[in-house]
């Protein structure tokens, strides 16, 4: 069977059950949406798509002659933006999980619910049309094309690569999809968060943060689902759980990699039936947010090691911004430098007005391994040592020289070739050092210029010492 509508349309079904293909029709027509065009003949598909520019194809799993993923990888090869939905029976799951691991938007189980299925046409569409949007703008991008820059004045973003990224937060942000953000630690992965909520249709919402690495097991339904009062022992009053406190609003969940592998499964349920329990009660609750993740590590690695699940991931990721580390973003370095130069010096009631001339150079050459979190506390310190009204070399706390010292005399200099092959853990123990060093070994001031509390700080350096002993 092949029907094609003699008005232009961009929905394909491509099923060898001819009952279930005009059955489908009629409920796409009921719904008020284009009348699709209808294959039973898989390998009949791909000579349909030089004709007819499809924008979203419903492809069954299990077919004669060619398999619905086989089909899937032809399409999503052929032409990238289509979006495709895989249909399976209730018991070949994997395979369906295997097939968004290929490139499916989602996947859906016989008897297929037609209420979802007109939800996910119309979701899988409205992205069809933002990558569509977004391959526009694969050359370079620039401030003056945005369209809300009002949003981004509080973000120094001059580099195109920073653009790119300010526009893909305004393309998503009207839309309801769920994101995933990725970039190293202290490329500002929340501050994007905070701009897609700010510019989506939930701003006067809650945004709500979770860093889920910080979520333990024992607390894990309780911090996110709530509980009844009574559920257990000190459950006192009822409790409302992040899901709840986030309704109508962005829940974002700060470093979803680090989230255990034995909790994953609680959260993907919700996300895919948007209702969850409170602890101790039997009755569900609807869940209305929008969702967006975060992660500094390679989810694909983390994902062959087993320690993420690729469904869960496939549910978060309906859109991606990955956000460039600050060495290769180069023309936001000094902006940056100036910036957070300005703030503190305001802070300290400093009267610093300009740098000089030979710290520029070297921000532009340091590695930034911390990204910008790296740089705003390498300025922190240094307007802090500085004793005239020019921000120099000599001031930072980390020294362009070959010099030896630290507090711990580490003996290590950042520009030195063997640093490309530090771990994180080893600049920020570099990087501690340094800033305590240059406030003459002030934990409180040194924690607050960090960032971090000041047991924090007591128990890193009690770490150092210690490594430092057994070495």
């Amino acid at each position: 069977m092949q029907h094609i509508p003699d008005k232009k349309t961009p929905i394909l079904i491509v099923d060898d059950d001819t009952g279930f293909l005009l059955t489908i029709k009629e409920v796409l027509l009921n719904a008020g949406m284009p009348e699709p065009a209808l294959v039973s003949d898989p390998g009949q598909v791909m000579d349909l798509f030089k004709i007819h520019r499809f924008q979203f194809v419903l492809v069954d799993l299990i077919m004669p002659h060619v398999s619905g993923v086989e089909l899937l990888k032809q399409i999503k090869t052929a032409h990238f933006n289509t979006e495709c939905v895989i249909v399976t029976a209730s018991d070949d799951i994997d395979s369906a999980v295997s097939a968004m691991k290929v490139g499916a938007y989602d996947y859906l189980t016989k008897p297929v619910r037609y209420e979802k299925l007109i939800i996910l046409i119309q979701r899988a569409m409205e992205r069809y049309c933002l990558r569509r949007g977004l391959s526009l703008y694969e050359r370079k991008q620039f401030m003056s094309e945005l369209n809300h820059p009002e949003v981004f004045e509080d973000m120094v973003a001059v580099d195109h690569a920073m653009a790119r990224v300010l526009r893909q937060i305004e393309m998503v942000a009207p839309t309801d999809y769920s994101v995933v953000i990725t970039g190293e630690s202290g490329t500002g992965k929340e501050m994007v968060a905070r701009k897609i909520h700010l510019l989506s249709n939930r701003s006067d919402g809650p945004f709500v943060a979770v860093n889920m690495g910080a979520v333990s097991e024992t607390l894990f339904k309780d911090e996110l689902f709530g509980h009844k009062k009574g559920a257990y022992t000190g459950a006192a009053v009822d409790k409302k759980g992040f899901f709840e406190i986030a309704a109508s609003g962005t829940l974002f969940l700060d470093e979803i990699t680090d989230l255990d592998i034995s909790l994953q499964s609680g959260l993907l349920r919700v996300i895919q039936e948007k209702e969850f329990y409170r602890v101790g009660c039997t009755r569900t609750m609807d869940t209305d947010v929008r969702m967006v993740a975060a992660t500094n590590k390679d989810v694909a690695h983390e994902i062959e090691k087993k320690r993420f699940r690729p469904d869960l991931f496939h549910r978060l990721n309906m859109f991606h911004i990955d956000i460039p580390p600050l060495r290769e973003r180069k023309a936001d370095v000094l902006p940056l430098a100036r910036l957070f130069m300005d703030q503190y010096a305001a802070q300290t009631g400093k009267r610093i007005l300009r740098m000089a001339p030979d710290l520029e150079p070297f921000l532009l050459k340091y590695p930034f391994h911390g990204n910008v979190r790296e740089l705003k506390n390498m300025i922190a310190a240094a307007v802090l040592m500085e004793k005239t009204d020019t921000l120099t070399s000599a001031s930072l706390p980390i020294e362009p020289s070959n010099s030896r010292a630290d507090t711990f005399n580490s003996g290590l200099n950042p520009l030195d070739a063997d640093t490309l092959t530090w771990t994180m853990a080893k600049m920020e123990q570099h990087h501690i050092l340094r800033v305590l060093a240059s406030v003459g070994n002030n934990r409180t001031q040194a924690a607050k210029i960090l960032g971090i509390g000041r047991k924090t700080l007591h128990r890193k350096l009690n770490i150092y010492k210690n490594s430092i002993a057994v070495s």
